[in-house]
């Protein structure tokens, strides 16, 4: 409908389905990502013992992210650029 398969390629088509699904489960990972906590609750530990967070200080969802450390911003933007 999208008039994404008019060249009729079927190679095309096939790595297109194959990242729908891709983006699709982890979109479910998402899901459960954010309502696990809600659910199960968080851990007793400390998420940094060096400046005393606590796995109960830090919020759930997009509020977490003020909470997050910068050493921490930097390890992820250091694992996702050699993904």
């Amino acid at each position: 409908p999208a008039g994404f398969c008019k060249d009729h390629d079927a190679a095309k088509f096939a790595r297109r389905r194959q990242t729908q699904i891709k983006h699709g489960r982890v979109a479910m990972l998402v899901a459960i990502g954010y309502m696990t906590p809600e659910i199960v609750g968080k851990g007793s530990g400390y998420l940094s013992p060096s400046c005393s967070i606590k796995c109960e200080d830090v919020p759930n969802g997009i509020a977490a992210i003020s909470k997050a450390l910068a050493a921490g911003w930097g390890q992820l933007i250091t694992y996702m650029s050699y993904c």
